[in-house]
């Protein structure tokens, strides 16, 4: 993801599967890895793209993303930051530290 490049994250993963669930996005600067759910609307009166992660998607969200770090030794000890990148009208928002 492009943004992240700019702000000279390295991507580690797009789209990949542990525990069951999907990590759209994982970067890392530094000592800081970040992961992203990434969402979009087709239309805008279909809602706010954001409003599809909820509680429920969090949770899972952060079960896969313990059994990716698990996974990564290179991740060990490193602070963790999840996002919410939304995608309306071709403009991308990043919400950093969502939840």
């Amino acid at each position: 993801m492009w943004h992240y490049r700019l702000r000279g994250f390295r991507i580690l993963a797009t789209n990949a599967w542990v525990a069951g669930y999907e990590l759209d996005v994982v970067a890392r600067r530094g000592g800081l890895v970040v992961f992203c759910e990434v969402k979009a609307k087709s239309s805008p009166e279909l809602g706010d793209p954001a409003e599809m992660v909820t509680p429920e998607k969090q949770r899972r969200i952060r079960l896969a993303a313990e059994a990716w770090l698990a996974s990564e030794r290179e991740a060990a000890g490193c602070e963790v930051r999840f996002d919410v990148a939304t995608e309306r009208a071709g403009k991308l928002t990043v919400l950093s530290d969502a939840f």
